[in-house]
């Protein structure tokens, strides 16, 4: 089980990794930069389809709970 401040930890870390939240439903995020999350106590915002510039088409709310996973993402 994760907490918000592990999520927190890995969004702040001197040397960003990109990493993929899993959730128990199946559904799956890519955080590849520190900007595309946003950490709250419960649940985390994260950006979706970014364009080119990195800016998010959308956000989608994840509840802590529900992840069951985080995965490192590989680099390109």
């Amino acid at each position: 089980m994760f907490n918000a401040e592990q999520i927190r930890a890995l969004l702040t870390a001197r040397e960003f990794r990109p990493f993929r939240v899993c959730l128990s439903g199946g559904a799956s995020y890519e955080i590849t930069n520190h900007d595309m999350a946003l950490v709250g106590r419960n649940s985390v915002e994260i950006g979706v389809n970014p364009d080119p510039n990195g800016i998010a088409e959308r956000f989608v709310r994840c509840a802590i709970i529900h992840i069951a996973r985080i995965e490192d993402l590989q680099a390109a």
